[in-house]
Order: C-alpha cells, then sequence, then structure tokens
C-alpha cells in the first residue's frame, strides 16, 4: 500500500503566502475587508431572526431598503452612525474597545 506525502498547512501560514504577511497593505485590506463581511453577516442574521424584511429595517432606521442591503452586503461604504441606528433598531447592545497605538485605551458600552 502506497502512503502519499501530504503537506499541511495552518490558515495562516496560507493566508501569509497568497494575501501577504501581517502589516502588508494587502494583508491590512484583506482583514478589514473580512472584518465588513462578517458584521453585514451578523447584521443580516439579527435581522432575519427578529422577523424584519429589509424595508422594514429600513423604516426603523430611517433609510430606504437598498442602504439596508448595503449595509448587509458591503458595510465599509456606510455611515457608522447609520450602522449604529441598524443595531439600535435591531436591540442589539453594542460594546467597543478601541486600544491606541500609544497604550491608551478606550472602552464604549
Amino acid at each position: 500500500m502506497k502512503t502519499k506525502n501530504t503537506k499541511t498547512y495552518t490558515l495562516e501560514k496560507l493566508t501569509d503566502n497568497y494575501i501577504g504577511e501581517k502589516g502588508t497593505p494587502n494583508r491590512t485590506k484583506f482583514e478589514f475587508d473580512l472584518k465588513m463581511d462578517v458584521l453585514g453577516e451578523m447584521i443580516k442574521k439579527a435581522r432575519i431572526e427578529q422577523k424584519l424584511t429589509q424595508e422594514q429595517l429600513g423604516t426603523l432606521v430611517g433609510v430606504q431598503k437598498a442602504q439596508i442591503s448595503k449595509i448587509e452586503n458591503n458595510t465599509k461604504d456606510v455611515r457608522f452612525s447609520t450602522v449604529l441606528k441598524v443595531f439600535e433598531a435591531l436591540k442589539a447592545r453594542v460594546k467597543m474597545t478601541i486600544d491606541f497605538s500609544s497604550n491608551s485605551h478606550l472602552e464604549i458600552a
């Protein structure tokens, strides 16, 4: 019986090889885009769980259905204030932690 010599790679190593190492412009953009995609998916999931259409959520927030679609699909091109209004309409509690390179720390709950 022949055994195959297979190499295994960690996700981190593959990301380093194909996107770029941490701190490079490509990697920074990739990680930002990934976080924004996850945020949009979280909003969509919460909206669906609350049995709201995009139009209904838009009415609660004071924006058009198209804006809700944009938030769910491409969060990086919308106003932060609108995203916060969406969370408020979905009755989500938002907590943010911001660490500055000067070792100062800001937490908003």
